[in-house]
């Protein structure tokens, strides 16, 4: 496949493909004298593991580090960073549900009383609690 098969298959543009290559994360074939690159099934498949791995919170410094154990030799290596992206998770969905409770109160707030001084009401979201 030319880097065009490899992009429009694993549903990606070519400027993906090569930002991987030049990351590390997929490598390069060589080119033949006069001809273009040709990329193997694989190459697609890896492309599709490096989003996947991203969608789940992986940044592309972490796939680079999924990708070397990937063997089926290291699953607890791979557990523990499961684990700790579980973990951050976790925390980030605590604070995304307090900003959401916040919010809430604001619009509420608003709702009620459409001359509500909002510079102070939302300082007064922040206090202690």
């Amino acid at each position: 496949m030319t880097i065009g098969q490899v992009a429009k298959a694993a549903g990606v543009n070519v400027e993906t493909v090569r930002y991987y290559q030049r990351r590390g994360l997929i490598g390069e074939p060589a080119k033949p004298p006069g001809g273009h690159r040709r990329y193997t099934d694989m190459v697609v498949r890896q492309i599709g593991f490096i989003r996947g791995a991203q969608q789940l919170g992986f940044s592309l410094e972490e796939v680079k580090g999924l990708i070397k154990v990937t063997d089926g030799a290291h699953a607890r290596e791979v557990r523990a960073l499961a684990e700790g992206k579980f973990a951050t998770l976790a925390t980030r969905i605590a604070q995304l549900n307090t900003m959401r409770r916040k919010l809430k109160r604001l619009i509420d707030a608003c709702a009620k009383d459409p001359q509500l001084e909002v510079f102070g009401f939302i300082s007064k979201l922040y206090e202690p609690e």
